[in-house]
């Protein structure tokens, strides 16, 4: 992937995707202000989350082996992966084991992360994306473009066509005259997508699901969904198999209280989800007969050890950033290069995957820091304050190498410039004159040569006639 402001110059170009982003974000955001609302302890709410999110950071480790612990006491099995490469292949192993070829899945963004569809299929074994918006992405070949509503970027017109070139006439059903009468209408839309699934569900062996929370106090896996497909796929198959990061661990089953009054008016702007399943372990005759546990490292702990970075874990995934961003809505999630678009992505991904590469460093600055992110994230994640770290971060390493000569160039001027009130008032004096050959109506739209990377991107105030400091003496005689 190209670094954020190439990507986001792309996608700038779009004027169909900025206007399916507006168009969506803004009812996630009405829906959202309007449930919020109706809780006059909302801030206490937050206050809760934050406080338990950050009391399980600093005892994780106590947590995750009671964690363990309960689940092999219900019957199931906890693997634990270093990275994404490690949980691919237990994943994949635990399925070979299995003798099947075809699995379903809840919408997860752990098996998002670590690239899971593409290691299962070079396994030869066949994905099945159940959640209707990623089953739209997976059906387009396409790419999740948000963490809630991962086909954000399709308009009802464009998923008609995706529908009808992948699914044919047998998936559209028949009553509803074949494929080619398809309409965009989004009840005709779920029920062709609810054909297409339904043999899929009746036939899987195997399912794969992420995790909202894990109870460490009872091995517990919650799943919070809004169609049903994720219980299709925890409670039909034979064998379940759960993929979650080490951060989704709450210590006990009273602590859903506050997580499942926050998540739902954050995300969807509903007072509870439709669908919020549980499961701990096995049962003779009730769902699968075997259950497993993989748990994600990939960055996590290297994110724990940073007091203002480790905010970042704290995350619920439930994407109101995402829907209150600016950047966001008029660049949409693929600029991000990321599984973890938006604000969240712009802190989460450049911690777990380091800052070795172009798009990982420059997605701390995909950010105006106006702070629309911090007011309404439900846990209280201070994401400008560890923007700027990450920032910190970025220019640290840069200070490690030489810098180019134009730039080491500029920096000496800077510095000679600054170290003398005499030279900086001449400076002032000369930008002033400068000024006004390039100003229009108090602004400079464009500067010259290789300043002009600047104004691209925004305009920049005159320079005063004159400075602060001359104006002083003047009326201060």
């Amino acid at each position: 992937m190209p670094a954020f402001p190439r990507a986001a110059r792309d996608a700038l170009g779009d004027a169909q995707l900025r206007r399916n982003l507006a168009e969506a974000t803004r009812t996630i955001r009405d829906k959202r202000d309007e449930a919020v609302g109706e809780l006059p302890d909302w801030e206490e709410l937050r206050e809760a989350g934050r406080a338990l999110k950050e009391h399980t950071l600093l005892h994780l480790d106590r947590y995750l082996l009671q964690f363990e612990e309960q689940v092999t006491a219900a019957g199931g099995t906890v693997h634990w992966a270093r990275d994404s490469a490690e949980a691919n292949r237990i994943v994949a192993d635990l399925v070979k084991r299995t003798g099947r070829n075809e699995v379903v899945k809840v919408k997860s963004m752990a098996t998002q992360e670590t690239g899971l569809n593409t290691a299962l299929e070079q396994a030869g074994i066949r994905a099945y994306e159940t959640d209707l918006a990623e089953l739209i992405v997976q059906l387009g070949q396409d790419r999740p473009s948000h963490i809630l509503v991962p086909a954000i970027h399709r308009n009802r017109a464009e998923i008609r066509e995706i529908f009808r070139r992948e699914m044919g006439t047998r998936a559209a059903g028949d009553d509803l005259g074949g494929a080619g009468a398809l309409g965009d209408d989004p009840q005709e839309l779920a029920e062709a997508a609810r054909r297409h699934l339904r043999e899929k569900f009746l036939r899987a062996e195997v399912g794969i699901c992420g995790a909202n929370f894990l109870v460490a106090e009872t091995g517990t896996v919650v799943v919070a969904e809004s169609e049903g497909n994720g219980r299709m796929c925890l409670s039909l198959p034979q064998t379940l198999i759960c993929l979650a990061g080490i951060e989704k661990v709450v210590p006990r089953w009273q602590d859903l209280e506050v997580f499942l009054q926050l998540l739902p008016r954050s995300s969807t702007g509903e007072r509870m989800n439709p669908y919020t399943s549980t499961w701990t372990g096995t049962a003779d005759h009730d769902g699968p007969r075997e259950f497993h546990v993989v748990l994600l490292d990939g960055g996590r702990t290297a994110t724990l050890a940073d007091p203002i970075g480790r905010q970042a874990l704290n995350c619920i995934r439930c994407s109101a950033c995402l829907n209150v961003c600016p950047v966001y809505e008029r660049v949409g999630g693929h600029a991000y290069g990321s599984v973890y678009p938006g604000p969240i992505g712009a802190i989460l991904g450049p911690q777990l995957r380091g800052t070795a590469s172009p798009v990982d460093r420059s997605l701390p600055y995909a950010s105006t820091l106006c702070g629309a992110c911090y007011e309404v994230c439900p846990v209280k994640i201070n994401i400008p304050e560890v923007l700027v770290h990450l920032r910190a971060r970025v220019v640290d390493g840069k200070r490690r190498r030489p810098l180019p000569g134009l730039e080491r160039l500029a920096m000496a001027a800077a510095r000679w410039t600054l170290s003398s009130p005499r030279r900086l008032a001449g400076a002032q004096r000369m930008a002033a004159a400068a000024a006004r050959l390039v100003r229009h109506n108090g602004r400079i739209r464009r500067l010259p040569g290789p300043l002009a990377g600047w104004t691209d991107a925004r305009d920049l105030p005159a320079p005063a006639p004159e400075s602060f400091r001359t104006w002083w003496r003047r009326t201060n005689p």
